[in-house]
């Protein structure tokens, strides 16, 4: 069994990379988003948690926290984000933990791969095989983010300045991908990290 870590900040194209990894190399895919969204609903472990810090304002007419209203708050109010982290993120890397043992029973040769902003520093840092940082030039990923979510330029760079710096990403990784190029050229990079080119 492999385990593998991808990380790099937002816009860098880390679903492109995980695509690639579950058609061509069959990978067990965690997304620690996905993970927290899924945490965050009704009756979940997260959801609350949440409640209490944030109050029934955040909820939509069906009860289900509405995480853009969330999203507006906390990047808004770094004191608040930090609260939102500690209710979320041990919720997050225990149930990573608990998906990833049961690939493991279910095949132990799995390959596994843990996608999340922030992995670098999280609990389960230790028990990865390789910690990949997608490395995309900022002009591009600007360019990505507006065509595929139509974000503003201050709304990128707002998301950008709470994420780690490419110098923490490069320090914690032990490969990079530099995604700024063609799909092609990516594909290439996986390859020979994974030793089938």
């Amino acid at each position: 069994m492999k385990i593998i870590g991808i990380t790099g900040g937002v816009g860098s194209g880390k679903s492109e990379i995980l695509n690639i990894l579950r058609e061509e190399y069959q990978a067990e895919v965690i997304m620690a988003d996905r993970v927290a969204h899924e945490l965050m609903a009704p009756g979940a472990v997260s959801y609350e948690g949440i409640l209490d810090v944030f109050g029934k304002e955040i909820l939509k007419e069906d009860q289900t926290i509405d995480r853009q209203k969330l999203g507006a708050i906390v990047f808004a109010d770094e004191e608040k984000l930090v609260k939102l982290n500690k209710i979320t993120h041990g919720n997050v890397d225990a149930e990573i933990l608990n998906r990833m043992e049961k690939i493991k029973e279910k095949n132990p040769q799995a390959l596994i791969v843990i996608e999340a902003a922030l992995l670098v520093g999280a609990a389960y840092e230790k028990i990865f095989d390789q910690l990949w940082y997608i490395f995309t030039r900022e002009e591009v990923r600007f360019e990505r983010l507006k065509a595929s979510r139509g974000y503003s330029d201050e709304k990128i760079v707002q998301m950008i300045k709470h994420q780690k710096s490419e110098e923490e990403f490069k320090k914690a990784a032990t490969h990079m991908i530099d995604n700024s190029g063609s799909l092609e050229a990516t594909r290439e990079q996986i390859g020979k990290i994974l030793g089938d080119k």
